[in-house]
């Protein structure tokens, strides 16, 4: 898979320590929306670094080498942009035997990404982030994700 970045511990997107793994494409629909140039946008500076292949083996390998991490979280850019590497990257996580918790984040609403869902949904432990990054909104706390989240129309669902 294309990623712009991996860490191996991260404790600030997901309730567990999590592997993140940070995406290369976004079509910045959320400062579309709003108006707003790219440059509002926290995931902005992702865009400098250089793409990286990351075979899913390899991703796997990091994190079953790692005592800390409880879960996966894409994120970064846009994870549905690259559709093909994240399904073939969840099919490879799962049909290892690991059924860690996999966290993808997407600016998209619920409705857009329904074809994806359908498709991800016989694989267990599947969470989504849904909505646009809405500048100067509420946050609110994710009971799901275990943290606040940045807009009010934003919110996570275990879909499987």
């Amino acid at each position: 898979m294309k990623l712009k970045q991996i860490v191996d511990t991260d404790y600030v997107n997901y309730k567990l320590p999590s592997m993140y793994l940070a995406t290369c494409v976004c079509d910045w629909k959320c400062c579309k929306e709003a108006g707003v140039p790219v440059t509002v946008c926290q995931n902005n500076p992702t865009t400098q670094m250089p793409n990286v292949e990351v075979p899913a083996d390899e991703i796997l390998r990091r994190f079953y080498t790692n005592p800390l991490s409880k879960a996966f979280v894409f994120a970064g850019l846009e994870p549905f942009k690259q559709w093909q590497e994240l399904y073939e990257t969840i099919q490879y996580i799962r049909g290892a035997g690991c059924g860690a918790d996999i966290v993808i984040y997407s600016g998209y609403t619920e409705e857009e990404l329904a074809e994806y869902i359908t498709t991800v949904q016989p694989y267990h432990n599947i969470i989504i982030k849904f909505g646009r990054y809405k500048p100067n909104d509420t946050a609110r706390y994710d009971d799901v994700l275990g943290i606040t989240l940045v807009s009010s129309n934003q919110y996570a669902k275990r879909i499987s």
